[in-house]
């Protein structure tokens, strides 16, 4: 299967979008210190922040990787398949992109990347540029924008509480 848009890769460059598709830029605070990043990087790789959301992922691979297959499901109705198209894992920057491929309500590609600043401040941001490529997405207009923009901001929350349950465990 191939992808359904041109710029594959290009959510690496922040604040890039296609003409005539929708940016979404979304960042979140996650906490501070080299642990928080280690761990909010860990279940942003391995796919615990999505499924711990209640976000369906089903993929053969532990970890994303370039080219891993992931075929997201929402609220067990809605199948989105996508490929995995970069990775970063650095000393203070871990994340991943995936694209989408023939079958996926939108057209486009979303980006998951933690990063820890100078201060130590652990962040994560969402980018994502996309249009609508089914029927329905197209009929949700404004609102099925609303709505991805809902779900990044799930995806800091959850993965922010992620965080803080691991440090009241020690």
């Amino acid at each position: 299967m191939s992808f359904t848009y041109d710029d594959v890769g290009a959510t690496r460059e922040r604040g890039f979008c296609p003409p005539g598709f929708h940016p979404m830029n979304v960042r979140t605070r996650i906490g501070e210190g080299e642990d928080v990043f280690r761990r909010a990087a860990e279940a942003v790789m391995t796919w615990e922040m999505h499924r711990t959301m209640g976000v369906g992922m089903e993929t053969a691979a532990d970890r994303a990787a370039p080219d891993v297959d992931v075929t997201v499901t929402l609220a067990g109705v809605i199948k989105a398949p996508c490929r995995v198209v970069w990775t970063v894992e650095e000393h203070r920057r871990t994340g991943w992109a995936y694209g989408t491929l023939a079958g996926h309500p939108e057209c486009g590609e979303e980006s998951f990347v933690v990063d820890r600043t100078g201060d130590g401040t652990v962040w994560l941001t969402v980018h994502a540029f996309s249009r609508a490529a089914k029927w329905y997405a197209r009929a949700g207009g404004p609102a099925t924008r609303g709505l991805q923009h809902a779900y990044a901001r799930r995806c800091g929350n959850v993965l922010r509480q992620l965080c803080e349950r691991e440090d009241k465990e020690y």
